[in-house]
Order: structure tokens, then sequence, then C-alpha cells
């Protein structure tokens, strides 16, 4: 009988976890450091994936996804010899999608032709922005004539790449963002990720904010018509959004990001990493130490987990929910009411459906146009809370 994960299929993360600069945006788990012993970190790297192939010993491995932090400062070297090793702990789709995260500099550009030697076959890149006032206000440190020699090195590179952009950023018109997001879809080779600019506690920009510093951010109704702008131009461009904030032409869709999405399983190495695995029918979540330091101590007494928990069958279908929602295909009711053990409340489905926030069929629910940018709200309406 199959496994529940086996519906949305296997992938590996892996975590670089150093910047040359800390953005004032990013809330994500990076650092800066002067020095970096790239040989420890392979060393680590293979100890981990040994640990979890003997876990997960015999599935197919459907992708691999070097993330971060900024992956492209790793030296080819170190990304080669870690995908010989994951060929060798498991067996791999014949499709297998291997993706790593580039800033566009030049130093990372350079690097380009050995990554694609070493085996990844997609690149995603985060640009952020096409004019120079915004990249430093983001505090990039790339120029946009650095991001577009970049990108055209990647295109020649690589099949498949992919890029970022950040918009309702400070002083950001509609037409603004029209303007740019134009140049986008020019540029674009098969796959836009398009994030509205969110300013997260703990960070620069969110410090920032607290003080009244943070001037020139869009109104909710601008951010709103921002989003239903990309949704139609992206739409006309062949480039429709698959989920709540990536766009792809039919077929070029993130295959290891539909793992998250789609529930499957997925094995997290490197500082802060998490993970979904299931062991002898039961699913669990995982979570490394987030200190790079920490975390190469953890490996060489054996284990980089700080946590390893059991997920309720409840919690299953929950973030099932949460998940598949954000994909505009949705969720399998069937599978839902399996983890769930009973189906989603009639009554909760009716009141929003009449309100136009979500569609089902006989097999499939999904969130609307109308509804998709209300997401969570109708995620919690149906959890109940």
């Amino acid at each position: 009988m199959a496994e529940d994960w086996q519906q949305g299929g296997f992938g590996l993360y892996i975590h670089w976890p150093f910047c040359e600069a800390k953005c004032p945006y990013c809330d994500f788990n990076s650092h800066v450091r002067r020095e970096i012993d790239q040989s420890r970190w392979l060393r680590a790297y293979l100890s981990e994936i040994d640990r979890y192939a003997a876990l997960l010993p015999g599935r197919v491995l459907n992708t691999v996804f070097f993330g971060g932090g900024t992956p492209s400062l790793m030296d080819p070297e170190v990304v080669g010899a870690t995908l010989e090793r994951v060929r060798q702990a498991w067996p791999v789709a014949n499709d297998l999608e291997v993706t790593l995260e580039a800033n566009p500099g030049s130093v990372e550009a350079g690097r380009f032709r050995g990554y694609a030697d070493a085996g990844v076959s997609r690149v995603s890149m985060g640009i952020q922005a096409l004019n120079d006032t915004d990249l430093r206000r983001l505090g990039r440190i790339h120029s946009l004539a650095e991001a577009t020699q970049a990108f055209d090195i990647a295109r020649k590179t690589f099949d498949r790449v992919s890029f970022d952009l950040i918009y309702a950023r400070q002083d950001q018109s509609l037409r603004d963002w029209q303007a740019e997001l134009g140049e986008a879809l020019a540029m674009a080779v098969d796959h836009l990720s398009l994030y509205q600019l969110t300013i997260e506690q703990g960070t620069a920009f969110g410090d920032r904010y607290a003080k009244g510093g943070l001037r020139g951010l869009p109104e909710d109704d601008l951010s709103a018509d921002m989003y239903d702008a990309t949704q139609e131009m992206c739409e006309a461009a062949g480039m429709g959004a698959y989920e709540i904030s990536n766009h792809a032409r039919p077929g070029a869709e993130s295959r290891h990001n539909l793992i998250y999405w789609r529930y499957g399983d997925y094995a997290g190495i490197g500082p802060g990493a998490h993970g979904r695995i299931t062991l002898d029918g039961q699913r669990r979540a995982t979570e490394a130490w987030a200190n790079p330091e920490k975390w190469l101590e953890a490996v060489g007494r054996g284990c980089a987990e700080k946590a390893q928990a059991a997920i309720s069958p409840t919690d299953q279908a929950d973030e099932y929910l949460m998940m598949g929602l954000r994909l505009r295909s949705g969720i399998d009711l069937d599978r839902h009411a399996a983890l769930a053990g009973k189906p989603l409340a009639k009554e909760r489905l009716n009141e929003l459906r009449d309100l136009g926030m979500i569609e089902t069929d006989t097999r499939h629910l999904r969130a609307t146009a109308k509804g998709r940018p209300v997401l969570n709200a109708i995620i919690r309406a149906l959890i109940g809370d």
C-alpha cells in the first residue's frame, strides 16, 4: 500500500548559510563570515547525506535544491562532490531536477559553467529589482548591469532559469511595477517568482519600520492592484501563476517546490533546515541546529538535528491543506479526508463557495482568483481556528 508522501514525491534540500552581506529585508538563516572552510562543509554535507540515506533507503529521489544564504558562493567542486554522493545514496529519477539559488554578481556568474558540469540543471537568481536605485534600497550588492550580464550567462549555460523580483517597494507606483514586470517577462526563460515586499520582525527593515523610518511603502489598495496586475500580465504572457507567488510556462514549474506544496517528503540538510520524512509509516518533522558552527559540531557528533517529532494525523491534514491550497490546482479532498480521518465540514465549504472564495468538484478543492489574495483567511475558516 502506497504511503501518503508518495503522492508528493521525495526531495533533498541542502542549505548553504553564508552571504557576502545581509539584506535588510531578509529573515532567512543567513550569515556573513570572513572565512569559510569549504572542505569542512563538504565533509559535513556528505555525512548528513549518508545518515539520511540509511534512514530512507531505496527511495527514488526526484529533486535536489541548494538554498541559502547564497549557494552560488559554494565552490563548484563542493557542489559536484555533494551531488556525486547523492547519486550514490539514492536511485534518482530520470528527470532529476537540481536547482541552485544564485546571486547575480560577477563572482557567482563566473562559477555557472562549473555548476552545470557538476550536475546543476536549474538556476534560480535573486535579481529582486530592475533598477539601481531600488537595488541599493534593498541592500543588494549587485548592479542592474551585473544582473543582466549574469542572467545572460545563466541563460546560455542552463536549460532552466528562474529569477526573483520583489514588488510593492518603497515609492513604487502601479505604472512603475507594470513597466518593470513587462521587462521581466521579456527576459524570462521559463519561470518567475514574484513576491510582495513584507516587513519581518528581526530584520533591519523591521527595526527601521518600527521606528517610523521606512517611508513610502504602498497602501493595501495599491499592493492589491499590483497583485492583480501581476496576475493579468503574467497570464497574458503565457506564464500564469501555478502557485501564489510563482509563475511558469506549462511544464516549467519548480518540481522541488511542488514536493512541498503537494506534501511529499523531503530531507533537510544544513543549518536551520527543516524536513518532513516518513519513517515506518509515521511522518515526522525534523529541524537542524540553526547556528552554522553549532550545526558543524553536531554533525561531528553524528546528527545535526535539533529536534525530530511525530506529526499527528490532524496536523498532517492541516499542513497538506495549508501547502496544497497555495497551488492553483488545489488539494485532493479524498487525500485530505484520509489524513484527517474525516471530510472537511460541508457548511464551511458551502459558505466559502457562496462567497466565491473556493470552488470544488467531485475530487478537488481550489481557491478561486478572488480567494487567492485572502488565502490565509480561507485556511483559517477551513481548519476552524
